[in-house]
């Protein structure tokens, strides 16, 4: 009976043990859960505050910051930071180009002014598009531009680096867009001067859009017929033989038109047509492919270095076309060898090689677009030397296009006003200075606008005399002068009913803003991808 009462306690003792146990455990796992709840709750905090100081660190102190929600910072380099963001309003996804210390060298400056006005005035579905420039907090102290473009997926260098399966429609296509785009850009007399893959965007529709006007240059009637181009530092492997080694040259639109054949070599063959190492191992490359030019076309290459390169140069025969591309379309190799003939006079208009049989079904006149040339005074700017606060000022009147009615309070004589967005320190000076100027009486109030959220005039420290103003007025009204007359904007063709044409859409890739490639695509049927990860794995 004893042994009985002794094993029955013990077995109670056990079981009140592990009851305790199995207690404690799950208190350890309340313990446990609580504290990944918590911490669950501690990293949202910070990843709502990470996003919080994004948006802050991106902005700064401009007032329009609001209008947009940043996603990700897509792309870096000296110039600043390209984020991937969201229009609140709209919903649209945006692409975000800030510009650090915009005007710490004057030449940087000019490039900028340059490529917005030019961007502004070039309206086309196969050119990148601004959709708006934020405002900056103040008129005379601003540092950096914020740049709102459409947000494209990737560039046609990352495209052909990419992708095996690339088809003889992806070819023809691109092709038309970019000869459609040159033919608007050409009629305006303007030059782009740096066309090469990485200045052309992409995305997983097919759709190409140049950009990075900032070497572009528009020409004009009573301009000398030969420019000293000292900025002229386009890309080697897509520079036209007659510029080869020379800064001082006459111009013409062949030079873009070289470049878009060497772009389209590229897509043939997958790599760089002509990537030379220098001037004459260029020169090699070119004569390599295209024999040695006659007499009479190095006669009238400028470069004196590079015309004795060549009239000494070993006699070369031409590789003909279908045997450095056997796999290509006929009619695209003969358009190619016009677009790539080594005497730029032999080379066609954009206009003219939109008109080749290459095109036969694309060619639709409707939807390829010219513009009347572009007025003089919109780039009267280019004439004279021009100072930091020259340039400012210039980048700011520009920014005006986007914002209308400051810009007609610009232009109606309150040129000398200065726009700043409000912030709690500077309510505090401005209450402040009202009452020392009427003693503390407080018998009356600074006037305050009905909504915060409006920019506020201010009279900028360094207006406070006369001759400072009317100063100002007539440097304002000059700009204003040369600035009212802008051409037209055409009218805005669908790019997608061209694209459809050839290329039916049958659905929509999801975006991928790595610098990268383009996501896998369902727009081209009988085309397995528009872009997969690089062979090189760069």
């Amino acid at each position: 009976m004893g042994l009985e009462m002794l094993g029955s306690a013990a077995r109670s003792e056990r079981t009140v043990g592990l009851r305790i146990l199995i207690e404690h455990r799950f208190e350890l796992i309340r313990k446990r859960s609580t504290l990944v709840k918590e911490k669950a709750r501690m990293l949202k905090l910070n990843y709502d505050c990470t996003n919080s100081m994004l948006d802050k660190e991106f902005f700064t102190e401009y007032g329009e910051a609001s209008l947009y929600e940043i996603q990700e910072v897509v792309g870096k380099g000296s110039y600043g930071v390209v984020a991937a963001a969201v229009d609140t309003h709209t919903g649209e996804r945006v692409a975000i180009k800030k510009i650090n210390d915009v005007f710490e060298h004057v030449s940087d400056a000019t490039r900028i002014l340059r490529e917005i006005k030019l961007l502004r005035l070039l309206r086309h579905p196969d050119i990148v598009e601004i959709k708006h420039i934020m405002l900056p907090p103040c008129r005379r102290e601003f540092k950096d531009i914020y740049v709102v473009f459409e947000l494209m997926e990737s560039d046609l260098h990352q495209v052909i680096k990419a992708n095996d399966d690339l088809t003889p429609e992806h070819y023809q296509f691109f092709l038309y867009q970019l000869l459609r785009a040159l033919k608007y850009i050409h009629t305006a007399n303007v030059f782009h001067r740096d066309i090469k893959p990485k200045n052309i965007l992409a995305n997983a529709d097919c759709k190409l859009k140049i950009c990075d006007f900032g070497l572009a240059r528009v020409s004009f009637d009573d301009a000398p017929s030969a420019i000293f181009w000292t900025d002229y530092v386009a890309t080697r492997w897509y520079r036209a033989p007659e510029l080869c080694g020379s800064f001082f040259s006459k111009y013409t639109p062949a030079v873009d038109i070289w470049s878009i054949g060497c772009i389209f070599a590229e897509m043939l063959a997958g790599k760089p047509l002509f990537p030379g190492k220098n001037v004459v191992h260029q020169l090699d490359l070119v004569t390599d492919l295209l024999g040695t030019p006659p007499a009479e076309t190095i006669a009238r290459i400028r470069n004196e270095k590079a015309r004795r390169y060549l009239g000494s140069m070993r006699k070369k025969a031409p590789i003909p076309f279908s045997q450095k591309f056997p796999n290509a379309d006929p009619l695209a190799l003969r358009l190619l060898e016009r677009l790539l003939a080594f005497d730029h006079g032999d080379r066609p208009s954009a206009e003219e090689a939109l008109a080749d049989p290459y095109f036969a079904s694309l060619a639709n006149l409707n939807h390829e677009p010219s513009l009347q040339p572009i007025s003089k005074f919109e780039f009267e700017f280019e004439r004279r030397k021009l100072t930091k606060d020259d340039v400012r000022e210039l980048i700011y009147r520009e920014i005006l296009e986007y914002h209308p009615k400051m810009l007609r309070e610009y232009l109606s004589g309150a040129e000398h006003i200065s726009f700043m967005y409000p912030s709690g320190i500077d309510r505090f000076k401005r209450q402040f200075a009202h009452l020392e100027e009427h003693e503390g009486n407080g018998d009356s109030t600074p006037l305050r606008r009905q909504y915060a959220s409006l920019p506020r005039q201010r009279i900028s420290a360094d207006e406070g005399t006369d001759e400072n103003i009317d100063f100002e007025r007539r440097t304002a009204a000059a700009i204003a002068r040369t600035t009212l007359q802008s051409p037209p904007r055409s009218q805005r063709i669908k790019g997608s009913e061209t694209a459809r044409m050839v290329l039916p859409r049958n659905g929509r890739s999801k975006p991928n803003y790595s610098a990268r490639c383009l996501l896998r695509s369902s727009s081209i049927s009988a085309s397995h991808c528009i872009g997969v990860k690089g062979r090189d794995g760069e």
